[in-house]
């Protein structure tokens, strides 16, 4: 899948990666070690969207959106909850007995959190921005996705400036952990 475009594009194009990831772990045999290693990649990659998220779509919420505070307080709610589960999942292997109940709780949490996205805040936001807004944030989330950690920190601040100001360290010592580890990699 393609990324690029307005942050709509961008931001949708990862909710279809996410639901490609947990496909692949639906498809997969419980306690089969490739559930662990979809798991990982899923989590990875929507700690990176919310992370970009926090920082720069929120925030555009809050300052087009009418009672965008309110809709931005929600969505920082979805994404502490999914981190704290995630969390908890990091530390499962694919045959740990709570290994499917955690990683069925996630995919829940996340569906849901993506169709109030892709159905209520995304068109809202759209009527709100003009089109070279919604650009910009696009480049703003693509950059921030760079440098975003790659693990879940339910502790860390979700709002500017201390987010901006953390996620990249803390990101390049997560993708430092995970080239290490070989976390998301095909088990050998």
């Amino acid at each position: 899948m393609g990324h690029g475009g307005d942050v709509i594009a961008e931001l949708m194009t990862d909710h279809e990666e996410v639901e490609e990831l947990f496909a692949n772990i639906e498809e997969t045999p419980s306690g089969d070690a490739r559930r662990k290693m979809y798991a990982d990649q899923a989590t990875m990659e929507l700690v990176r969207h919310s992370v970009a998220e926090e920082a720069y779509l929120y925030p555009a919420v809050r300052k087009h959106v009418p009672n965008g505070d309110g809709i931005a307080d929600k969505e920082l709610e979805d994404h502490a909850a999914a981190e704290r589960i995630m969390k908890e999942l990091e530390g499962c292997d694919a045959d740990h007995p709570r290994f499917d109940e955690l990683i069925t709780k996630l995919m829940t949490q996340i569906r849901s959190h993506v169709n109030d996205e892709e159905n209520n805040l995304f068109p809202r936001l759209k009527e709100a921005c003009s089109k070279e807004i919604l650009e910009n944030l696009g480049d703003k989330v693509r950059q921030a996705k760079k440098t975003a950690p790659t693990r879940p920190h339910p502790s860390a601040p979700d709002t500017p400036p201390a987010n901006k100001l953390l996620a990249p360290g803390v990101g390049l010592v997560d993708r430092l952990r995970d080239a290490m580890s070989g976390r998301g990699k095909e088990p050998s």
